[in-house]
């Protein structure tokens, strides 16, 4: 086990104005993490209102890698909350790198997701760093949640991920990434990465409370990137719920209100994994409360462990690689999200 630490941890939050980086950091300081506010807009960093009083505020832009570089001094790592991802992931991550410190991110996107794995995995080895893309909800939570439900398990038939939300109003962030199509369209099937059928396809899931029974669509996130770097499966498709989708189509839905507390909405989410190996089925699910505030705890979670050293090698992973799957959903506890398997 690598055992790096730092006697007084302290981690970047990159898009700390935003509504998950406020999260992010709220998060952070009741885990007694020192953060680091780092944000493009000076003015909004200026005028941000953040708990505690006296986090520490840097500006810097993704095309300007010395702002970057100053922005992460004496940090231990970074979050990157500012999508789209595709416009600063590889900035982040480079500077990271740099700096010699580990990179977290909360990217929905596939394209992002696929880049950063490819690109950084053997520049992490060697500078003895974990990158880990996708540590949120969309992406790494349903990852960590396959994993769970997997076990002993290496290949499966298929693997279905559910998600059921009662509705969605998106952040600035995720109007913007919708908008310019950027989170991809890649599924898997027949063992290879193919681009989903339009129109997407459909079926009927019974969530049971609060959400009940919900028409799903196909669309794809994340997950379908870092899944298949540790799991090898024939299908693997992910749905959401119609509410969901036509909430953040629809240019009319209220964008999510800004918070610089740990309150969350009153939006309930539930995940629900089901996996097949010949006649055998295995089956996991996580039930919530809004889904930019559980990505808090989970990038926290991540990173926290990360800064103790609880990981085997340096490089670039999926959530489900670095970390013991069903220990790091029970460790989340039931205050930010109900794990369990089930028998299918």
């Amino acid at each position: 086990m690598n055992e790096k630490k730092s006697a007084k941890p302290c981690v970047g939050v990159f898009g700390a104005t935003g509504h998950t980086g406020r999260f992010v950091i709220a998060e952070l300081t009741r885990r007694g993490i020192a953060s680091i506010a780092i944000a493009r807009d000076a003015g909004a960093l200026e005028a941000a209102e953040f708990l505690p009083t006296d986090v520490l505020r840097r500006h810097a832009t993704v095309d300007d890698p010395s702002s970057l570089d100053l922005t992460l001094q004496g940090a231990n790592a970074v979050i990157n909350c500012a999508g789209p991802f595709a416009d600063t992931a590889e900035a982040v991550a480079s500077a990271a790198l740099r700096a010699g410190i580990h990179y977290i991110d909360v990217c929905a996107e596939q394209g992002a997701a696929k880049l950063t794995l490819e690109n950084f995995d053997d520049p992490a080895r060697k500078a003895g760093v974990v990158v880990l893309p996708s540590m949120a909800f969309y992406g790494g939570l349903a990852d960590l949640l396959v994993t769970a439900a997997l076990e002993d398990w290496k290949s499966t038939d298929s693997i279905e991920i559910m998600i059921g939300l009662d509705s969605w109003h998106p952040t600035r962030g995720t109007r913007i990434t919708v908008d310019r199509k950027a989170v991809g369209n890649l599924m898997i099937t027949k063992g290879l990465l193919t681009p989903t059928p339009s129109p997407p396809a459909q079926k009927k899931w019974d969530f049971g409370e609060p959400l009940g029974v919900q028409t799903l669509l196909e669309v794809p996130f994340s997950e379908i990137i870092l899944l298949p770097r540790h799991v090898k499966t024939t299908e693997l498709h992910n749905y959401l719920s119609v509410l969901a989708v036509n909430d953040v189509l629809n240019s009319d839905t209220p964008l999510r209100k800004e918070t610089d507390t740990t309150e969350r909405s009153n939006q309930n989410f539930v995940i629900d994994a089901l996996i097949t190996r010949g006649n055998e089925r295995r089956r996991a699910v996580v039930r919530g409360q809004d889904i930019y505030a559980i990505s808090a705890p989970l990038v926290c979670e991540a990173v926290q462990r990360l800064l103790k050293g609880h990981y085997s090698v340096a490089g670039a992973f999926a959530p489900g690689e670095a970390f013991d799957a069903k220990d790091f959903l029970l460790t989340l506890g039931p205050d930010n999200a109900k794990f369990q398997v089930i028998a299918a």
